[in-house]
């Protein structure tokens, strides 16, 4: 299979098609496209290795070094942010950053469900249904990903929607509805990437990746699943929510340490009527770029 060329995805705010700054892209390329970046993937990548010993250099004081730079190249923006760009301890500490107040608003009232974070989402009206995710012929394997084959029944014909943050996002994300959240629960595997780039080869990282479900139980919406799933350089996902007590919509769940990363939410049949953009976007196979508080659907 030819390697990808480039990530396109449409921007909601611009109603353009746009190209994705790739972090770390010829690597990528290497090693998800050759034999040689493949043996590499198995030996360091999937065991966990690299993220460890990249988890471990963004948390050296060191690393802060780097932030400046990696924000004039990116473009990031530092006016959102809560601290000042020489207030950081280390990168990971900019990485997980939180934001000023009214830098995310939320769209509608409690009948709209929202983004869970800063992504290129993609979104389908059944879940069972899903297809053409990055490349054609591949089959998702819904038991595999939430890890429970009563939970994917009871999923299977309602909405899905998936949210994948490249590095240069903000990266914490949140609860798309007002809700009680249970205990997390973890999920062991490999850290593989879960760009365009590696699921166009292997749509499999997503359920074989390391990932934290959470069952959110809402007056309004019926069960909601969340499901965040690690990558490379993912070391971490942390949540910062309370088990068993209320959140409300928009509330911080969680956030990811360095790396790229995937939050997917998931509706009972009936509980949701995704927007139309996400759903046309989709529909054409392109991810849509949308930021953590706006529209994701209204309930039915």
């Amino acid at each position: 299979m030819p390697f990808m060329e480039g990530i396109s995805y449409y921007n909601r705010y611009t109603g353009r098609v746009e190209q994705e700054q790739v972090l770390g892209e010829k690597y990528l390329q290497w090693i998800y496209g050759t034999a040689s970046g493949r043996l590499a993937l198995h030996a360091l990548v999937k065991r966990g290795m690299f993220s460890a010993l990249m988890g471990w250099w963004k948390n050296r004081p060191s690393s802060a070094k780097g932030i400046p730079a990696f924000v004039e190249e990116y473009g990031i923006n530092m006016e959102e942010s809560l601290k000042g760009l020489g207030e950081f301890k280390h990168f990971n500490d900019f990485f997980y950053r939180r934001l000023k107040a009214g830098a995310r608003p939320l769209s509608g009232g409690e009948e709209t469900a929202v983004f869970p974070a800063d992504a290129r989402h993609m979104g389908w009206e059944r879940a069972d249904r899903i297809s053409g995710v990055f490349v054609k012929g591949q089959r998702f394997d819904l038991p595999a990903l939430l890890g429970d084959a009563s939970l994917a029944e009871r999923y299977a014909e309602g909405a899905v929607v998936l949210s994948r943050l490249c590095p240069t996002d903000y990266h914490r994300f949140h609860f798309p509805v007002s809700g009680i959240p249970g205990r997390w629960r973890r999920m062991g595997g490999p850290l593989a990437s879960v760009s365009p780039y590696c699921l166009s080869r292997s749509l499999s990282w997503l359920w074989t990746n390391k990932r934290n479900l959470t069952l959110v139980q809402s007056e309004s919406w019926g069960q909601v699943a969340m499901l965040e799933v690690g990558a490379t350089g993912v070391g971490l996902i942390e949540e910062t929510y309370v088990p068993e007590e209320f959140a409300a919509r928009g509330a911080e769940k969680g956030y990811f340490a360095f790396g790229g990363s995937t939050v997917m939410c998931f509706f009972e049949p009936g509980r949701i009527r995704l927007a139309s953009d996400l759903l046309e976007k989709t529909g054409e196979g392109m991810e849509m770029f949308a930021r953590q508080g706006d529209m994701m659907g209204k309930s039915v």
